[in-house]
């Protein structure tokens, strides 16, 4: 949870500062000793969903949400903080534009904030249906309860759904309950499973029959592991098997194997589980893997949430600014239009005129050739893919024996990859997508070999600080061609002359020795069109002064400071 409200725009756990100080320990403990959710039960999936229960709308089956017709359900979308930005309602129909296909709208049940009315909420509901939106509705006050005082409880929060009973119901085909945001801070988190269990008992008694969503304790970042430790229990507790977890990935998940881990644990025991809120750009606590969460997700088909479309009081995790489209952020740009975002693997939900579930894989693309070699990136092309309902991209991956990597995505048929090593051989094949996530056989591979040395072309950069605090700032370089062709794969080269260092980027791959820093193109950057730019965003750390550096180089050449 980032709130607008917040006094820092880091995790809002204040006291997570200490605790991080034995996090990688606890980490290492709970990858070591299995939790005893991921036991073997007697208890299967399909013994905890009552058969005599009819399933009504969005459910989970066999540890998936599913759609009424059984289709898959995948979320991809972001959060929107409509409870303290009422008036804002033309975000939800920004965000399907987006190419989302899901919202996460946060609500109050008027224990901390002012309270959501009933015909707010059936707005909101009616909002998200016209947008063709999935819409999970969530109760705010509940952030930090046992650490934060004005927090309110699960139980509060419960009451409120119950009062929504005659606006909720008969929406659960569009609509998720996420009982509580957050529900609990990092003091005595084991206290989170019974009043958890209590409130989703007492919606289930209530008549309410819709997927439930519910976050994890820590913040709802769960480092200690309760929720991963109880789960199993948790689940079963609910009546029509038709629960949610949903695991909050912030400065505590800034390493692969922990995303991994942690994700692959609830798949395996067949635990639906979402990411209900992440962050990428680093805050005081750490620098978030924010590629490695939306690999697992696609890789998993499990939703993903990106924390926040706009409202945020520093701007740092603001996918747009002021609200507005045209002012999208780095952050908004990874989420929306990177590797593995909403752009290229967000599905609409069938029950807004999808039809019978599509089975047939489209036809394996044909042979790619190569082009445009240079000493760090490639352009890859290749004939396109048929399918029976249409090819919506293409996966680049690189070869080596029997191994394979993931390199590039495209919803063209053309590509380049950047980022790649002087005077070494490549091996690359293309696999094609359809729109139910189908995915073609691989084709013929084609082996390139990247120049030894670097070329650069007509450029400007302009560098600039756009934020800073005590010990830290944040930059955003632009980089521009001024030339007449087209630049595909780059590597920016510049010097820090105070001590400054790059602690997070994103649109770009940093790498520093010293002061001297070099940075490699994003797949999503890589292309610059002539008389177009680029921006890439970063987070750094300075001594006393911050002075901008004062000559950049592309690709080996020099460029004008703008």
């Amino acid at each position: 949870m980032r709130s607008p409200r917040s006094t820092t725009y880091a995790n809002p756990a204040t006291a997570l500062l200490a605790a991080l100080a034995t996090l990688a320990t606890l980490v290492g403990l709970l990858a070591l000793s299995p939790p005893a959710a991921h036991a073997a039960t007697a208890q299967t999936r399909s013994q905890v969903q009552d058969p005599e229960i009819a399933a009504t709308g969005l459910h989970i089956s066999n540890g998936r949400l599913v759609e009424s017709n059984g289709n898959d359900f995948v979320m991809r979308g972001v959060n929107h903080a409509h409870t303290w930005y009422p008036s804002q309602t033309q975000s939800l129909a920004d965000v399907k534009e987006l190419g989302a296909n899901t919202v996460r709208v946060v609500l109050s049940d008027g224990y901390r904030w002012s309270r959501n009315s009933a015909a707010d909420v059936a707005a909101v509901i009616a909002n998200c249906k016209a947008n063709r939106l999935i819409c999970v509705l969530e109760v705010h006050d509940t952030t930090g309860y046992g650490e934060d005082s004005a927090a309110g409880t699960l139980d509060h929060a419960a009451d409120y759904w119950i009062s929504l009973k005659d606006v909720l119901a008969g929406q659960e085909n569009y609509v998720i309950i996420n009982i509580g945001n957050e529900p609990w801070g990092n003091t005595s988190p084991e206290g989170w499973t019974a009043p958890t269990t209590a409130a989703i008992q007492k919606l289930r008694a209530a008549g309410l029959q819709h997927t439930i969503m519910i976050d994890a304790p820590n913040w709802g970042q769960d480092w200690q592991g309760v929720m991963r430790a109880n789960a199993q229990t948790v689940y079963n507790a609910d009546t029509t098997g038709n629960l949610l977890f949903s695991i909050h990935m912030y400065s505590v998940f800034d390493t692969a194997a922990e995303i991994t881990d942690y994700l692959n644990a609830f798949v395996s025991a067949k635990l639906p589980i979402v990411i209900g809120e992440f962050g990428g750009p680093a805050d005081a606590y750490g620098d978030p893997d924010e590629d490695t969460m939306m690999a697992t997700a696609e890789q998993l088909d499990l939703g993903y949430l990106a924390w926040s479309w706009s409202g945020n009081t520093d701007p740092i995790l603001d996918l747009v600014l002021s609200f507005d489209p045209a002012q999208m952020t780095s952050w908004g740009e990874r989420i929306f239009h990177g590797a593995n975002g909403i752009a290229q693997t967000s599905k609409e939900a069938t029950i807004f005129g999808g039809s019978t579930p599509d089975t047939q894989a489209p036809t394996a693309p044909g042979t790619p050739t190569a082009s445009a070699v240079s000493s760090s990136s490639v352009t890859l092309s290749w004939p396109a893919a048929t399918d029976n309902t249409g090819v919506t991209g293409y996966d680049v991956v690189r070869v080596s024996g029997s191994t394979e990597t993931a390199a590039a995505s495209s919803t063209t048929t053309s590509v380049t990859v950047s980022s790649l090593t002087a005077d070494t051989s490549y091996t690359f094949a293309v696999y094609a997508k359809d729109a139910a996530g189908n995915r073609s056989a691989r084709s013929a591979t084609v082996t390139v070999k990247t120049a030894t040395g670097s070329s650069g072309g007509a450029c400007s950069v302009a560098y600039r600080v756009t934020n800073s605090w005590p010990s830290g700032f944040q930059g955003e370089i632009t980089v521009r061609n001024t030339g007449t062709a087209t630049i595909s794969g780059w590597t920016l080269g510049f010097a820090f002359s105070a001590g400054q260092t790059i602690s997070n980027m994103w649109g770009g791959t940093p790498t520093q020795t010293g002061s001297a820093v070099s940075v490699a193109a994003a797949s999503y950057t890589a292309t610059i069109p002539a008389s177009g730019s680029v921006t890439i965003g970063f987070t750094g750390t300075m001594a006393t002064t911050n002075p901008s550096p004062t000559a950049f180089t592309l690709n080996g050449a020099a460029c004008a400071v703008a």
